[in-house]
């Protein structure tokens, strides 16, 4: 699929639709809820699904479907802290078999990564630009498309 992504329905009804396209009314509005963290991520994605959830349920954002994307990022950090740690330890630049110094591979898992990290920031809203993008209603405000 090929250019921007499409604006979530709910952000239509919130900032105005410019092309004036009826919106979907029969879009899937799950209940927010709070994810069990998967057993099979590590100790440090643990921490960081921990960190995660309690500021994201704070603002409604997570829902049982978030699981596998959050468990992404957790483990993508996991791995980008323990790499970042290995070029701490051992140094961006290494000898090659012949001698000549060549970048670690460490910096390439590290970098890709945080590429990771970012794409999926960027969904639920981690980043200052993502979060710019969102236009959160006011707490009194109610359902979607209540009239």
């Amino acid at each position: 699929m090929r250019g921007r992504k499409p604006k979530p329905t709910k952000l239509k009804f919130l900032t105005g639709s410019p092309g004036k396209r009826p919106l979907n009314r029969n879009e899937p509005r799950p209940e927010p809820a709070v994810p069990d963290c998967p057993p099979e991520l590590s100790e440090a994605a643990q921490s960081e699904w921990n960190r995660l959830v309690s500021e994201l349920s704070k603002l409604n954002l997570l829902t049982h479907l978030d699981r596998a994307a959050l468990a992404a990022y957790c483990n993508s950090y996991a791995m980008w802290v323990e790499v970042i740690q290995a070029i701490q330890k051992f140094g961006s630049m290494v000898k090659s078999p012949s001698g000549y110094p060549v970048q670690s591979p460490y910096v390439a898992i590290a970098n890709r990564q945080a590429e990771i990290m970012l794409r999926i920031s960027a969904e639920f809203g981690f980043t200052p630009a993502s979060r710019g993008r969102i236009a959160a209603p006011p707490q009194e405000q109610g359902e979607l498309f209540e009239e």
